[in-house]
């Protein structure tokens, strides 16, 4: 692959950074894969005026001219979608399975359906309302009409786990609903984002609809939030960097999207199947490296199946091939850097000494070169482990029994996160009853699957706010009530 050095995107001009550049590394063979541009804060500032600038008229165009570019943005990706997916493997350490099916097939994916989103009506009737006369005027009957409107300059903050389906997820609806958009991707991989941005201005998105900055500071994501010409801000990440987004969204009055760190847990009852419970939760392991929020991280086993249960997770980790993402057969690839593997394996060694008994995994595979992390099974736990109750956001699966149903719930809900947890159980009933006591935005039942219809958002510390699907577009806009005498 070529070396990738884009400049930044502001204004609809590809403009030189102030700051120069920074590598980025691909995880797997720490070899330089492109050059990153460095932004300045006053060029996050000119993105965000950029973006300013072009609200007015973006937000007055067609419908169907908002839906047909962002149906040619997914016709780009589509033709340039293997170069857009060996980039994406790349600078992320993706499996080339995961870079394809799951990063650019998903961001092509998601412009399709904020094309037709785009087209999705936006006034909600209200019943009419009979008023007597009084001090607010004469009696009548009085309709009412709500109807959603573009919320203005979003920025859009996203996650290095998924350079494609993560910025997709946000710009997408946010152009859909007629807002312009300032996006700041994760420093580790933001080429992916560059080359979205080139299909945009490709498809005819005009100019300062679409703005994109980087930078490997923090100053770049601060300017990206504080600008004064932003509305609202759009952050996935980790719950700390959330909250220090949202003190700034407070001061100015700047409305939030949070989707935020997970430690969902995963419900194993006594009748459960328990081949298919492995299953899913074993995609902590093969799912790019468990660098996923939603993950199945924090096990809750039912006493009468929990040996059987670890016992069949330790042998599904140790059969998984780790290595090389680009090479066929390969399920587990490397983390995302360096500083991530440190992070992920100081957590091992914390559960050992917590008391934890690693029963798969727990040393650094034997490879050449890469940042990974071997599949890494802890029992023994109990709910009071850190290694059980902060997010490691990598391939570990900590196992805390469990008696009975009062006690599962209690254990689930014994956390500071809440995005989605999991129910295993061959009583449909009672798998149910169970995820509607929990304290999750999202719940799954005997699967790790999920509706790309269903909103998405979590509790607690997992988040503020939903979207996917139609819910996004409600995220990305304000709603206006017009009332009138009938």
């Amino acid at each position: 692959m070529s070396l990738y050095e884009p400049k930044l995107y502001i204004g609809g001009e590809w403009v030189e950074p102030d700051g120069g550049s920074y590598e980025i590394v691909d995880p797997a063979t720490e070899e330089v894969v492109g050059l990153a541009p460095e932004a300045s804060r006053a060029q996050v500032y000119e993105a965000a005026a950029a973006a300013r600038e072009a609200f007015d008229g973006w937000s007055r165009t067609a419908p169907e001219e908002r839906a047909a570019i962002l149906d040619r943005a997914a016709d780009v990706i589509q033709r340039e979608f293997t170069p857009y997916a060996e980039l994406a493997r790349a600078e992320t350490g993706a499996t080339t399975a995961t870079a394809r099916g799951m990063q650019v097939a998903v961001g092509a994916a998601r412009f399709r359906r904020y094309a037709k989103g785009a087209l999705e009506p936006v006034e909600t009737a209200i019943p009419p309302q009979i008023n007597e006369a009084g001090p607010m005027g004469k009696a009548g009957v009085f309709g009412a009409v709500a109807v959603r409107r573009p919320v203005g300059v979003v920025t859009c903050i996203t996650s290095y786990n998924n350079p494609w389906a993560n910025p997709a997820g946000k710009v997408a609806p946010a152009l859909a609903m007629g807002n312009t958009v300032l996006v700041k991707p994760a420093p580790q991989d933001p080429l992916s984002v560059y080359r979205m941005a080139e299909a945009l201005a490709e498809a005819g998105v005009p100019g300062g609809v679409v703005n994109v900055v980087t930078g490997s500071a923090p100053a770049v994501g601060e300017a990206a939030v504080d600008s004064p010409d932003v509305d609202m801000v759009s952050f996935t990440g980790s719950t700390a960097v959330g909250q220090r987004i949202a003190e700034v969204c407070g001061r100015g009055m700047k409305r939030q999207l949070m989707e935020l760190g997970g430690k969902g847990a995963a419900i194993v009852f006594e009748d459960a199947d328990v081949g298919e419970a492995v299953r899913g939760i074993g995609t902590t392991f093969s799912f790019y490296s468990g660098q996923i929020c939603t993950a199945p991280t924090r096990v809750l086993a039912h006493r009468s199946v929990h040996d059987e249960l670890v016992r069949q997770l330790a042998a599904y980790a140790g059969r998984l091939p780790v290595g090389d993402p680009a090479a066929p057969g390969t399920v587990v690839g490397p983390v995302i850097s360096a500083a991530h593997r440190d992070r992920v394996e100081s957590y091992v060694e914390l559960g050992r000494k917590e008391g934890a008994r690693v029963v798969a995994g727990g040393d650094r595979p034997a490879l050449p070169r890469g940042f990974y992390v071997a599949p890494t099974l802890l029992a023994d736990c109990t709910n009071d482990m850190r290694v059980v109750r902060e997010e490691i956001f990598g391939p570990v699966v900590a196992v805390v029994p469990f008696d009975d149903e009062e006690s599962a719930v209690a254990l689930a809900n014994d956390s500071d996160y809440g995005l989605i947890d999991y129910v295993w159980s061959g009583d449909v009933a009672r798998a149910f009853r169970v995820a509607g006591r929990l304290r999750a935005g999202g719940v799954c039942v005997n699967t790790v699957g999920r509706n790309m219809e269903a909103p998405f958002g979590g509790f607690k510390r997992s988040g503020v706010g939903r979207d996917v699907g139609s819910y996004a577009l409600g995220a990305y806009g304000e709603v206006q009530a017009i009332v009138w005498p009938g």
